[in-house]
């Protein structure tokens, strides 16, 4: 059942040789943002950049607390790759 929480946006800064050192983790990260998605937490995610150099994540939940529960369970940030994250709250005008 989708939340009925607000919009936030997560931005990662990825490290710089993340094509490079992402492989094992990969598969992982989807799985747990495919989960969030499942769950109607998640509502659209990728990466950014070419070179690829960040990740924006659009969340739908109640507590921005919530992003940070996944950050913090990214296998992504689990494993080194991100430097820095954010989250913003969205107010969305058109969908």
């Amino acid at each position: 059942m989708p939340s009925t929480g607000r919009h936030y946006v997560l931005f990662y800064d990825y490290v710089d040789d993340i094509e490079a050192r992402r492989g094992p983790h990969r598969d992982a990260h989807l799985a747990h943002l495919g989960r969030w998605r499942d769950e109607g937490r998640v509502v659209l995610g990728g990466a950014i950049g070419q070179p690829l150099h960040g990740g924006l994540i659009v969340f739908r939940v109640e507590d921005p607390d919530e992003v940070e529960t996944f950050v913090a369970n990214d296998p992504y940030m689990q494993n080194g790759l991100i430097e820095s994250h954010r989250t913003e709250p969205w107010n969305v005008v058109v969908a």
